[in-house]
């Protein structure tokens, strides 16, 4: 009982002369030591607050304007034009207030003012600045004269140095656009999915509805886009995520993998130590606000809000809808293992745990032998079956007593902890290797996950890791840039011994972690195994395919003068069609955080363009110089969509909140209606690498991550992730269901593999030709000289 004496803070007894009282000198200095902790964070959120509120100016500016007005009271130079005068005159008037104080005084109000104005002048010129979006669409590698001059002014205006959310206050809403350009985008869109009948209905649709409701809808849109940072967001998340009543497993989170070739170690305590302090570090600087806000073109700032969320954060389940709860600074983590949970505090006399302590408590939860209580093994699949049973039950079961304290004790906690009792990871002698781990990832056994958390770390035994995430609160590049971090800190910053174990001495004095009590009666332990038997279910279809593609990668594909996502996208669409015979409404992600508050927008990546190249493709009769001038084209169309989606002049957002407006308002439409049930057959995201450039992988190639993927949003469609690694590697995570007889994932792998080559055998055609074109052109420049 070592652990519960060294728990108890103090002891006392009672005697007839009063009450003996024995502190504990060891807990008071950890108190004391917490809480000069707890105020210099504090101080430290303070100073960044304050620097980020009046960025991009500096505290010290205001000093420099207030002795430049102070000096002016002196030199007998009023720069104020008389408004100094004027507020010394309206200050009133008591007898310990001077002449020399009151001027003074007026002159420091006025400074303060001043620099007020000039604090706001530069923001929304900052503001203007960045509402530009021209440089978007220029040809790549090329910058116009009046790019460069946009960008020395936005690098001017934005201040040195800035912190997270420096930029905030200076980025512009998102714009609302016209009716008129959405619904033809739209039409555009579906003409190559639609026969000429069905395309003039929903030409009649969507004209009888700019004609009669649009203009009273887009009213309320504009309104709201001016009251609110951002027309979308709120809604986006309330109605997608919150909103849906089924399972969010599989169906809502995503997963991201760890390292593709290296495990640093190959002991679980010691790798789950090393990324957990990891990721304590990167809280912290994010408290702080001291991470570098991500900029494109390493000065056009991107929206940082959704990183507030990333720690402390869980989805709570409703009857209705769910919210989501997010918490500041918690001291502990949840661990689960083989069925039991376990608190684990991330502090110790004021400050984190160091890798070697996490290690220790760690494997002291793996060395713990004891029993699951009745109901305590299965209890996370309620967060992986259907809301609402978990709703009420949450309610019934545990919304007093030890069950509470439990669940709050998971639901507040930084993040949720797996240590996995099954290995996994990529091998190359296996080829479902990656199947497997990311079935794991994505759902696990269905109740050794708490998909509620903003996130759940997974540990396996051979020292691989594994992240599960909740999507309502962030997009998957918020997760990632995390991971990003964690990876680097703890391959090149903290490192392991020679044994593999974590650097630094053991401390064995630390609080064991505590189990978390259960009374879970009967009733509650049938709840918890329908929605295992649910999620069970959902997880039994999901058929995956991991696909590492080596042929070539983004360092080819630039060198044949074509985007890597216009290309992959293409080859996607290429293989659509020769796996299933036809075209369908095709779903790409893309971001729209150069606005306040952005989150992603649709980019439909079936266009009539693209569909020309794959029948070109696919016609014996085509030639290659045909094939490649219809794939330029295609390519060309599809980074226009992408530009237009990511500055704000997307199709599918506009719509959904036109239809939002729609359901306030109850007025029927059947455009929107259409609109909004058409299903996504094919979605697909990418994945974006190296965004915070911390490891150099052209010096560490084994150093790359397999990146992430999601299960399929189509019960006869495909999901499809893509990772662009490096110059000479692409990973593709592709989803389906197996209950569909018309999907196949490793099916559909092949045709990706095969369409990727199809295309590049175009340029290498093309290559050649100009290679004969040259050396003939030589041979016969030559021949001229010799005669």
């Amino acid at each position: 009982m070592a652990e519960a004496h060294q728990a108890v803070g103090f002891q006392f007894t009672v005697r007839p002369d009063g009450v003996d009282l024995k502190l504990s000198q060891e807990v008071i200095k950890n108190i004391y030591l917490s809480g000069v902790t707890a105020w210099k964070k504090r101080a430290i959120q303070f100073k960044n607050g304050v620097l980020a509120g009046v960025y991009p100016a500096s505290p010290s500016s205001w000093l420099i304007v207030v002795i430049a007005m102070m000096s002016s009271l002196y030199i007998r130079i009023d720069p104020s034009l008389g408004m100094i005068e004027a507020i010394k005159e309206n200050l009133p008037h008591r007898e310990y207030l001077s002449v020399q104080t009151r001027a003074v005084l007026s002159a420091i109000l006025f400074a303060t003012g001043l620099w007020l104005f000039f604090i706001y002048l530069l923001r929304y010129t900052l503001k203007a600045l960045l509402s530009n979006h021209g440089w978007i669409f220029e040809s790549h590698g090329k910058m116009s004269t009046s790019t460069r001059v946009w960008l020395s002014l936005v690098k001017m205006f934005s201040g040195r140095r800035p912190l997270l959310y420096s930029f905030q206050a200076s980025l512009p809403r998102l714009p609302v656009p016209s009716v008129d350009d959405t619904i033809q985008r739209y039409l555009e869109s579906v003409r190559p999915l639609l026969n000429s009948d069905q395309y003039n209905q929903m030409e009649m649709l969507a004209n009888d509805f700019k004609d009669s409701k649009a203009a009273r809808l887009q009213r309320y849109l504009i309104l709201k886009s001016w009251w609110g940072t951002n027309y979308v967001s709120d809604w986006w998340e309330e109605y997608i995520y919150l909103r849906g009543r089924g399972p969010i497993m599989v169906n809502s989170n995503f997963y991201i993998m760890d390292l593709l070739y290296m495990t640093p170690t190959h002991r679980q305590a010691a790798r789950a130590g090393n990324v957990v302090h990891a990721m304590l570090q990167y809280r912290r600087k994010l408290e702080r606000g001291e991470h570098a806000p991500l900029r494109a073109l390493g000065t056009v700032p991107m929206c940082s809000t959704q990183m507030e969320r990333i720690f402390n954060t869980t989805r709570i389940p409703g009857i209705e809808t769910d919210i989501v709860q997010h918490l500041t600074d918690r001291k502990h983590l949840v661990v689960y293992h083989k069925g039991r949970f376990f608190q684990v505090w991330l502090y110790t006399g004021g400050r984190h745990l160091l890798p070697c302590e996490l290690e220790t408590q760690f494997q002291r939860i793996l060395n713990d032998t004891s029993e699951p209580q009745p109901g305590e093994l299965k209890l996370a699949a309620l967060t992986a079956g259907n809301r609402v049973p978990w709703a009420r039950a949450r309610i019934k079961y545990f919304g007093q007593g030890g069950n509470k304290v439990s669940l709050d004790t998971i639901e507040s906690a930084a993040f949720f902890l797996t240590l996995d009792d099954e290995r996994q990871g990529y091998d190359p002698a296996n080829t479902k290797s990656l199947d497997s781990y990311a079935k794991s990832l994505l759902h696990g056994k269905c109740y050794n996950r708490w998909f509620d958390k903003s996130f759940t770390l997974i540990s396996y035994p051979n020292g691989k890791m594994g992240v599960n995430a909740e999507h309502s609160w962030a997009d998957a590049p918020i997760v990632g840039h995390m991971w990003e971090y964690v990876l680097a800190t703890d391959c090149f910053h903290l490192g392991y011994t020679e044994e593999g174990h974590c650097k630094g001495d053991v401390n064995k004095g630390l609080p064991h972690p505590s189990r978390l009590q259960w009374k879970i009666p009967k009733e509650c332990q049938e709840v918890i195994e329908t929605s295992y038997l649910s999620a069970k279910q959902i997880a039994d279809d999901v058929d995956f395919h991991g696909l590492l593609f080596h042929e070539f990668g983004k360092g080819l594909i630039k060198k044949c003068r074509s985007s890597p996502d216009a290309f992959i996208q293409l080859a996607l669409q290429l293989a659509q069609f020769r796996d299933q015979g036809l075209f369908c409404l095709t779903y790409e992600s893309s971001m729209t955080r150069m606005f306040r508050d952005g989150r992603t927008e649709t980019v439909r990546s079936c266009t009539s363009e693209a569909v020309a190249f794959v029948r070109a493709m696919e016609d014996a009769g085509a030639t290659n110089a045909q094939r490649l001038a219809l794939f330029r084209k295609a390519a060309d169309k599809h980074q226009n969509m992408y530009r237009l989606a990511m500055t704000g002049s997307g199709i599918d957002r506009h719509l959904f909140c036109l239809y939002i407006v729609s359901k306030y308002l109850g007025i029927d439409s059947p455009f929107l209606k259409k609109v909004l049930s058409e299903p996504w057959k094919l979605s697909t995201s990418q994945t974006p690498q190296q965004q915070l450039n911390l490891v150099d992988i052209n010096k560490f190639p084994k150093y790359v991550g397999a990146g992430g993927g999601f299960g399929p949003v189509a019960d006869d469609g495909y999901g499809v992730s893509y990772i662009i690694v490096g110059e000479n590697l692409i990973t593709f995570h592709i989803s389906s269901k197996f209950s569909s007889p018309d999907t196949d994932s490793f099916r559909f792998g092949q045709h990706i593999c095969n369409a990727m080559l199809d295309i590049q055998a175009l340029f290498k055609t093309e290559n050649e030709k100009k290679t004969v074109e040259h050396a003939t052109h030589v041979h016969l420049e030559n021949g001229k000289k010799h005669i």
